[in-house]
C-alpha cells in the first residue's frame, strides 16, 4: 500500500513540486558557502518529500543549543516559505476526500520543513530500533 500511495504522491500528490522546491532551496544554501549544511539537511528533506509514505521524522536527543541556533538561520533562508509550500499544498488537496491522505502527509511534513535540524528521517519499521538505539 505504501508503495501506491507514494507513487500516487510523487504523480498527482505534490511530490515532484516539492521535491524541485527543496532542491532549489539546497542550492541556494549551496550557493552561498555557510549554509551548505542547510543544503545538505534540505537534500535529505528532498527525498522524504519526494516518497513520504512508510517512514516518518524522530527527534535526535542528542541535538543541543547549536542546532537549535541553526534551525533559527534555517527559518529565515529556506524554512518559512517552505513550511508555506506544504500547508497550501496540504489544504488544496484536503478539498476532496482522495486528496485528504495527501494533504495529511503534506501536514506532517510542515514542521520538518520549518525545524529540520537534529531529527532523522527513518523508516516506521525501524522507530523502534531507532528509539531503543537513541535511550
Amino acid at each position: 500500500m505504501r508503495l501506491v500511495l507514494n507513487v500516487l504522491w510523487f504523480v498527482f500528490g505534490s511530490g515532484f513540486l516539492l521535491g524541485i522546491a527543496y532542491g532549489l532551496a539546497a542550492l541556494i544554501c549551496f550557493a552561498l558557502i555557510v549554509t551548505i549544511p542547510f543544503g545538505v539537511a534540505s537534500l535529505r528533506l528532498a527525498g522524504y518529500a519526494l516518497w513520504p509514505f512508510g517512514r516518518t521524522v524522530v527527534s535526535r536527543p542528542e541535538a543541543g543549543v547549536v542546532t537549535g541556533v541553526a534551525n533559527i538561520v534555517w527559518v529565515v533562508v529556506a524554512g518559512w516559505w517552505l513550511a508555506l509550500a506544504h500547508i497550501v499544498a496540504g489544504v488544496a488537496q484536503c478539498v476532496t476526500i482522495i486528496g485528504i491522505p495527501f494533504g495529511i502527509a503534506n501536514f506532517k511534513l510542515v514542521p520538518v520543513a520549518f525545524w529540520p535540524l537534529g531529527r532523522h528521517i527513518v523508516e516506521l519499521d525501524d522507530v523502534r530500533t531507532y528509539s531503543a538505539a537513541t535511550t
